[in-house]
């Protein structure tokens, strides 16, 4: 049996985008029959939010997309995330320029791609930080994460398929 493919999604403190991605991403796998073969965690670039659970907003976001983000806790990204993770999949280019400065450091080797990238209709390939925004921030930037999430899972299922 093959390890399974490791999946980080990543943002600045681990509370809004990221552990949507984590947890609409987690639930897509395991919809796809995935959950044998993909393991899904988020982290932050930032250890301001560690040990917190998501945004309340998050939360509601989530809980009116029918995700449970719950159990959520937030983490930071460390130099072990870079080496036993298959890919990182960051919310913006700081997050982008962040991991990449500290994959050059020597410090992993793991794919990076921003998520909207996954998106084939997106219209950009950042998603916006909705934390100083309203709830209407929080469910278009759901609305975004879980676009994107259905395009990495096609994404995914290829690249399982090949293992």
């Amino acid at each position: 049996m093959t390890d399974p493919y490791r999946v980080c999604v990543v943002c600045t403190g681990n509370i809004c985008r990221s552990p949507m991605g984590e947890v609409i991403l987690r639930e897509l796998v395991e919809r796809e029959g995935l959950s044998d073969k993909v393991i899904v965690d988020s982290a932050g670039t930032g250890g301001w939010h560690v040990g917190d659970p998501a945004d309340p907003r998050t939360l509601t976001a989530l809980t009116s997309g029918g995700y449970d983000g719950s159990g959520h806790r937030a983490r930071q990204l460390s130099a072990d995330d870079l080496t036993e993770r298959d890919l990182i999949v960051v919310a913006d280019r700081g997050h982008l320029d962040e991991v990449e400065e500290m994959v050059e450091a020597g410090k992993g080797s793991a794919q990076i791609r921003l998520l909207r990238e996954f998106d084939p209709d997106a219209d950009k390939d950042e998603v916006d930080d909705p934390y100083f925004g309203d709830g209407v921030g929080f469910d278009r930037c759901r609305d975004e994460v879980e676009a994107a999430c259905r395009g990495l899972v096609e994404h995914l299922k290829t690249v399982t398929s090949q293992r």
